[in-house]
């Protein structure tokens, strides 16, 4: 099941993305007079929310509810994940990253956080900060928590994840290395793009999905995440060792080579206001952005 949240009357609604078009989750508890979820997040928390979402899409099939599907074409989109309690992100995750950020191949996974200001949706406008000359994509697989997880094996790891989505770890390069903590060049408004849908995780093999990214039509980033140092298992497994992962919770798991900062310095052409990035992971979709 591919969730998504959109805009609607100035307000974020909850849609599913069906054959027959984006499923109207508010309209339909409305015509049924059923108490439905308002949010991913509330689907994640009820007992069984996609099983009641699922019952609410077959009912509108076989009742001809078509007034309950409309088109994608056109919509407002929203961030997959609203408020989530955190939001993780893995450093030189893969090992050609690691080598042209010329940074040592890590022995355990690098963590530093993102904040929800950050958080961006598909078709939404990055802003470049004032000041700010060295723009950056990073295409990577992100994760939500589905569960409390605290202390988990590698081995039931997966099992603490509701579904998986494509991001972007927007970076300013300059803001990133100005000190030796990268927060600053991590965490501007909009600098973590997610969606535009979260795909259950029962529809998802994580260790083996094509990651690519696009800026202006060119391929910058194609890799799988095969290749990945940590696959999300050991990831959300360490993690879950000195923090406890909440319902709702982001990993960004880490992007492969082929960012600007890899560049040699003088091919090194960083992003500018009007470019486009396009983050494709196979059987996600595809996250656009345009730097303003």
């Amino acid at each position: 099941m591919k969730l998504l949240q959109f805009v609607k009357e100035n307000q974020v609604q909850l849609g599913v993305k069906t054959e027959q078009g984006i499923f109207n989750v508010k309209e339909a508890g409305k015509v049924f007079e059923v108490s439905v979820p308002t949010s991913v997040q509330q689907v994640i928390t009820l007992e069984d929310g996609q099983g009641l979402l699922q019952s609410l899409i077959n009912r509108a099939a076989e009742e001809g509810r078509k007034e309950l599907f409309f088109a994608e074409e056109g919509i407002q989109y929203a961030p997959v994940v609203s408020t989530p309690e955190k939001i993780i992100c893995v450093g030189l995750n893969y090992v050609d990253h690691a080598k042209e950020s010329k940074m040592d191949i890590p022995t355990s996974p690098i963590l530093f956080s993102k904040f929800n200001n950050a958080l961006a949706a598909h078709l939404e406008d990055v802003a470049i900060p004032d000041g700010v000359e060295k723009m950056d994509y990073e295409a990577e697989l992100v994760v939500v928590i589905g569960k409390e997880a605290k202390s988990v094996s590698e081995e039931e790891a997966l099992s603490y994840v509701f579904g998986y989505s494509v991001g972007n770890d927007v970076s300013s390069r300059d803001l990133q290395f100005r000190t030796g903590q990268w927060l600053l060049g991590k965490s501007p408004d909009g600098f973590a793009p997610v969606g535009p849908y979260v795909t259950t995780a029962d529809e998802v093999d994580p260790n083996n999905l094509q990651v690519e990214c696009r800026v202006n039509g060119e391929l910058r980033q194609s890799m799988n995440t095969q290749s990945m140092i940590f696959n999300c298992a050991t990831i959300i497994s360490y993690i879950s060792q000195y923090m406890t992962l909440k319902p709702g919770d982001v990993i960004y798991t880490g992007t492969p080579d082929g960012v600007i900062l890899g560049y040699p310095e003088e091919k090194q052409v960083w992003l500018k206001s009007g470019d486009e990035m396009v983050i494709s992971i196979e059987g996600l979709g595809d996250l656009k952005n345009v730097l303003k």
